[in-house]
């Protein structure tokens, strides 16, 4: 009915097929809308010396899940600035806080990025420098996913 070459081929690419699969332990994933995104930022200040004003989205439904930080790091992954967030903003999205002193200069280039409490940190991030302003981007969600444990850390959720 089938010729052997033809069954040989199906079986090697079903081979590749699975091969190729990534399982859900090599990879986070992680649905845009269950994570905290950074929809804008605004800069004011001098060289080493910026106020980050960051507007964020999240899927906040209280303090079991709320967007817990922003952060500014380098894109080699070293944290520059925390901004922790003591409360949930369920009635308050999109919402806006402002930062800083960011210790960064003009042309180095930096990524601001947030964090859920539940489901780490999204995607939805912006980058570039300031001098010739910050740009949507995106980023894995696993990118210097050891931040996470690195302080300034948030204290108990107040509401």
């Amino acid at each position: 009915m089938f010729n052997t070459t033809f069954i040989t081929y199906i079986i090697i690419l079903l081979f590749l097929m699975n091969a190729c699969t990534l399982n859900s332990e090599d990879q986070q994933v992680v649905r845009l809308e269950d994570q905290a995104r950074v929809t804008a930022v605004e800069c004011t200040g001098q060289a080493n010396n910026y106020i980050l004003s960051v507007t964020m989205e999240s899927p906040d439904i209280g303090c079991e899940q709320y967007a817990d930080w922003w952060e500014v790091l380098y894109p080699d992954s070293t944290l520059i600035y925390r901004r922790v967030l003591s409360h949930s903003h369920v009635n308050e999205q999109p919402f806006t806080r402002s930062g800083g002193v960011v210790n960064v200069g003009p042309d180095e280039s930096i990524i601001v990025r947030a964090h859920m409490n539940t489901t780490g940190y999204g995607s939805q991030v912006f980058s570039g420098n300031l001098r010739e302003g910050l740009v949507l981007d995106s980023l894995s969600v696993d990118y210097a996913v050891s931040l996470a444990n690195q302080e300034p850390l948030p204290p108990e959720c107040q509401f």
